[in-house]
């Protein structure tokens, strides 16, 4: 295979721009990684004229995607899980030509996975936690039972890869077979909320009473990012201050959720600041020693 497509890949290799390519060839019939493609190209450069480009090619019975990445873009890929499929092609593809071993290294940090990007994985997935959560149990109290279902089953995907991320993996290339054995309570309450004979209303109560018992033993470790922010002066947040940081950017959409969560919880404390206006408060944030 890799004869095939040497022409395409070396004039890629040949350029001063290319950081490295690898090869990540289909393993399954239905691939849904490789888009159903044969074989995916990924090249990583350090600048290009579009951030992320995509050719496709045929050769006979054989396809291929060749996606030619800035080294920005991708290095926002990993941060965010937003193109999970990425980290299949990187832990598991072959490398065909790498620039100052780059692509062994960006292979050796994937599979070490350095707790500063872990921490930051946390609080992510633990935003979207908090976020779904509140939208289910607002959406069971509202009696909207079926929609509340899809936010508790969302809920349990974020449980899940937070234990997969507690233990040093990345979910993206994990599923949950994985996490059966990873944790297996979280697989049970999976198990449960798509198997129960109960009724929909009741497996979603029972789910949101072991959600919020799951959130509370997480808090503190997945909010740990967050928390360190907040102690770095040693002073009280504003809302506005958190939102803007550079270190909290990649998670602001869910940020109001997790103070609110943080707060309720007492590990957060709101300290009341005087303003202009009669009896209005300005509210600022501060870690609860």
């Amino acid at each position: 295979m890799d004869d095939v497509w040497r022409p395409i890949y070396q004039e890629r290799a040949s350029n001063t721009d290319t950081l490295g390519v690898l090869i990540y060839e289909k393993k399954k019939r239905i691939s849904p990684v490789t888009d159903n493609f044969d074989v995916i190209l990924l090249v990583v450069v350090t600048e290009a004229i579009a951030p992320w480009y995509v050719k496709h090619y045929q050769f006979k019975n054989k396809t291929a995607a060749m996606h030619i990445v800035e080294e920005q873009l991708l290095n926002y890929w990993i941060d965010t899980s937003s193109y999970r499929r990425v980290f299949e092609w990187i832990i598991n593809g072959t490398i065909l030509f790498e620039r100052n071993k780059y692509i062994a290294e960006l292979k050796e940090q994937l599979e070490e996975f350095p707790l500063k990007k872990r921490q930051l994985k946390l609080a992510m997935e633990f935003a979207k936690l908090t976020r779904n959560y509140s939208e289910a149990k607002d959406l069971f109290l509202s009696s909207h039972y079926l929609d509340a279902f899809s936010k508790v089953l969302s809920s349990l995907h974020s449980l899940g890869r937070l234990s997969i991320i507690e233990q040093g993996y990345h979910p993206e290339v994990i599923a949950w077979n994985q996490i059966k054995q990873i944790n297996p309570e979280v697989y049970k309450l999976y198990e449960e909320l798509v198997q129960s004979e109960e009724t929909v209303e009741k497996r979603v109560e029972l789910m949101l009473f072991a959600i919020d018992l799951s959130l509370w033993k997480h808090a503190e470790l997945c909010a740990a990012h967050l928390l360190d922010v907040i102690r770095t002066t040693g002073k009280s947040w504003s809302f506005g201050e958190l939102k803007v940081h550079p270190s909290i950017r990649l998670y602001e959409l869910d940020l109001s959720t997790i103070i609110d969560y943080l707060v309720a919880k007492e590990i957060l404390e709101v300290e009341h600041v005087e303003t202009k206006g009669k009896s209005v408060f300005h509210r600022k944030y501060r870690v609860k020693e």
